[in-house]
């Protein structure tokens, strides 16, 4: 490589392996569809790799791709002729030759999962395994590793590759990683070359989990394949009008909205006219997340979504013990305090105990960016793990960050998934511990777990190191504690009227057995006659509501949940005081009867 060319980290490590002899077969993984900065210009892989990388050491550029075959790329001093062969095999065999007798040759190998797929070897076809073969067996062939030749294998998952080749010693696998701070801000800076240095910093930030070529996309003015700058800018005016700073809004909008239609950017922008007032630069980088969340829940097929709560944990009611543990773990993941900070959180309780609102409401407490998983195991049965490996890339650039799953047992239940898949959901839940257990993401990346039957999990997914924090939820205990859900419910649904409080524990006394669910489709219920009868005292709409409203009868099963959550959770100050003193052997003991009684066994 030339000394004045800035290569990325990942390029320096090939550098430096290849030079020590290492390897002179290298396979890149996971970012590889990506632009690299270098030099002040944007390149993708191939251009980079062919032009930048060691153009006066490797002047012979071959491409051996599903596509095209086996081809001459870049010709250098070097006669290389490929035109005979016919199929790929032969023309790899015909390309032996001159590797064995002839230096300074860049082998450019993508898609190889197409060449050399990692699917079992009956499913693979013997042209495959053979291609596969050639591969191995140059990675280890002294002669033609003394000829100074480099080969580079791309592929976006490991997993979707040929296993005996990533095992074999002669070949290196190196990770491309998602842009870091340091890489989207050289970025933001060449395509925003008169931002301030504070803001320049504040977009990169912003931009965290996203591609270089994603950012590029978002930041580049029109290239004449969609609207102006100054369209752009026209149309975002016309829609701000009236509100602060319309100018300068629509003038930095119009800077990342290229390549949108109308359409798209009257829908992206419109929202921002009713939110509270902000700055300019408060408003560019809403939208900035705006189109982020856009990007990348559409780079990863559906797989993640963003959660964004909108209540922090002062609209939750009751459960003071769980909501000051909820707060400490808050407070320790705003300081960054890694080593007070959990791998992840499981909550466990009967349904309705309000787990999912409640662990929402610590995301906003805690200030963390959270994407829900959803429907892994079904999307990814079938195919390679290759949308896997990007979902998790994604969410590790994105640090620190919370990953929830809800209904965990149907996701990592140890009665495994739908059958048939041939052994691509365990592979896929065996990658899933993996990445949770990397105390690398200790403090960047939290996993919280939602279920209502932890006995369903595998054990191992309920360790400390994967899950560390277990929070048990119950129904409230008694009529003061659901008096102050109550009282969180009425003021979210913006029920007029007082209520003394002794009216409402009194009233709540008669509501055993209710859950948080429960309680809120009874206030639900007083809203409507509230809205009937506006004359209606606000008790008594509540006390109409609680003599006609059913709650759902599966108390069984509700004991069941209930101590299959005493069971599980990490601490005894988290307990209700009917468990805290419980002895094991005790709760173990009534745990066996409530699941005989809920599920006949």
């Amino acid at each position: 490589m030339s000394k004045a060319t800035s290569m990325p980290a990942w390029a320096t490590t090939i550098r430096e392996k290849y030079l020590a002899g290492e390897a002179a077969t290298f396979v890149l993984y996971r970012n590889v569809f990506d632009v690299f900065l270098v030099d002040g210009e944007l390149r993708d892989l191939k251009d980079f790799l062919t032009n930048k990388f060691a153009p006066d050491s490797k002047p012979t550029v071959i491409e051996i791709s599903p596509e095209f075959g086996a081809h001459v790329l870049k010709k250098g001093s070097n006669d290389i002729d490929l035109s005979a062969g016919g199929d790929l095999l032969p023309k790899l065999h015909l390309l032996e030759s001159s590797l064995r007798t002839t230096k300074g040759i860049m082998l450019y190998v993508p898609y190889a999962d197409t060449l050399m797929p990692g699917d079992d070897a009956g499913y693979v076809s013997a042209e495959d395994r053979k291609v596969a073969t050639v591969f191995h067996r140059w990675s280890l062939d002294r002669q033609m590793n003394g000829m100074d030749n480099i080969t580079f294998i791309v592929v976006e998952s490991l997993g979707s590759l040929n296993q005996g080749l990533l095992n074999n010693p002669k070949v290196a696998a190196i990770e491309i990683p998602m842009p870091d701070q340091a890489t989207r801000l050289g970025l933001v800076n060449k395509l925003a070359p008169t931002l301030s240095a504070n803001l320049a910093s504040m977009y990169a930030t912003r931009m965290a989990g996203m591609r270089s070529v994603q950012i590029e996309s978002l930041m580049k003015t029109s290239d004449g394949t969609g609207m102006a700058v100054e369209e752009r800018e026209r149309l975002i005016l016309g829609l701000l009008t009236g509100t602060p700073d319309a100018e300068a809004r629509a003038k930095q909008f119009a800077g990342i909205t290229a390549g949108m239609t109308p359409e798209e950017i009257v829908k992206l922008v419109e929202p921002t006219k009713s939110l509270p007032e902000q700055t300019p630069d408060e408003a560019v980088l809403r939208l900035i997340q705006a189109r982020k969340r856009e990007l990348i829940e559409k780079e990863c097929a559906g797989l993640i979504e963003f959660v964004e709560p909108k209540h922090g944990l002062s609209a939750v009611g009751g459960i003071d013990h769980i909501k000051g543990e909820l707060n400490e773990i808050a407070k320790n993941l705003r300081e960054g305090n890694t080593r007070l900070s959990p791998m992840g959180l499981l909550a466990v309780g009967p349904m309705g105990a309000g787990k999912t609102f409640v662990l929402k409401a610590f995301l906003k407490e805690a200030g963390l960016s959270a994407v829900a998983l959803k429907n892994f195991r079904s999307k990814w049965v079938g195919s390679t793990e290759r949308n896997l490996e990007r979902v998790l890339a994604t969410v590790k650039a994105m640090g620190p960050i919370a990953v929830l799953i809800d209904e965990g047992d149907r996701s990592f239940g140890s009665g495994g998934g739908e059958g048939g898949d041939d052994g691509t959901s365990s592979r896929v839940i065996a990658r899933l511990k993996e990445f949770m257990s990397d105390t690398d993401n200790r403090g960047n990346v939290l996993f919280i777990l939602l279920t209502n039957r932890p006995d369903k999990l595998d054990t191992d997914i309920k360790r400390p190191g994967r899950l560390d924090r277990k929070v048990p939820f119950f129904y409230a205990e008694n009529g003061a504690d659901r008096s102050e859900i109550v009282k969180v419910l009425i003021k979210r649904y913006a029920l007029t009227g007082d209520v003394e409080d002794e009216a409402l524990i009194a009233l709540c006394e008669r509501l055993n057995g209710y859950s948080n669910a429960d309680l809120e489709a009874l206030v639900l219920l007083a809203v409507e006659y509230h809205d009937r009868e506006p004359t209606l005292a606000l008790i008594e709409a509540l006390a109409k509501a609680a003599e006609d409203f059913m709650p759902p009868q599966e108390r069984e099963m509700i004991d069941f949940m209930e101590l299959l959550a005493v069971s599980e959770t990490s601490r005894r100050s988290l307990l209700p005081d009917r468990f805290k003193r419980m002895p094991l052997e005790d709760i173990q003991k009534a745990l066996r009867i409530a699941r005989l009684q809920a599920l006949g066994r």
